[in-house]
């Protein structure tokens, strides 16, 4: 896997890795260095906007939602230093309107979070106007609504009424949701 990798990455093998998750930072930034890139990472907007103007890198990694601002931001800045760069914007908070806005702004493609290295390869070295290969494992559907059931009962600061509101769904409900463990 490795040699295939390298031989469809190109000459210029620089990946800016940018996520304020350090934990996933790290092994992303390991998977990728064993599939042949040259790995930068950066923590934050200001980090990464820095490594983006300074060494613009032929490959980018971003996360849309940083503690400090907007992934799309460094987007922006790679896309205006180097043209030819090919950007994943990489999210927890899958939306259409962000993938429009991701991909008018020049991001090559978006995909949702947890997100398996394999399938960050496969959308940053896909040619041109050619679709990835779908997911080895995609999400089960349950899976995907546990996980956005997650993200807005923390985005409510774990407060269960505020999460029903928002979710239109009972209250009693969502507590028998957040209750069990996560499906499959």
């Amino acid at each position: 896997m490795t040699e295939i990798a390298l031989k469809n990455i190109g000459p210029d093998k620089s990946l800016l890795l940018v996520d304020d998750d350090e934990p996933f930072l790290r092994r992303l930034a390991k998977a990728m260095e064993k599939r042949g890139f040259d790995v930068e990472t950066a923590p934050s907007v200001v980090a990464g906007s820095a490594i983006a103007t300074a060494r613009p890198p032929a490959y980018a990694v971003i996360d849309l939602r940083l503690e400090d601002g907007n992934g799309l931001d460094i987007v922006e800045i790679i896309r205006e230093k180097r043209e030819d760069s090919r950007v994943v914007v990489l999210t927890g908070y899958g939306a259409i309107a962000t993938a429009v806005a991701a991909v008018k702004i020049g991001a090559t493609d978006y995909l949702s979070k947890p997100a398996d290295a394999q399938d960050i390869v496969n959308a940053l070295l896909t040619s041109e106007g050619e679709l990835p290969p779908p997911p080895e494992n995609p999400m089960s559907a349950d899976r995907v609504r546990w996980e956005h059931i997650q993200r807005v009962y923390e985005l409510c600061d774990r407060n269960v009424s505020e999460t029903a509101r928002r979710l239109n769904m009972h209250r009693r409900t969502l507590q028998r949701i957040l209750a069990k463990r996560s499906p499959r």
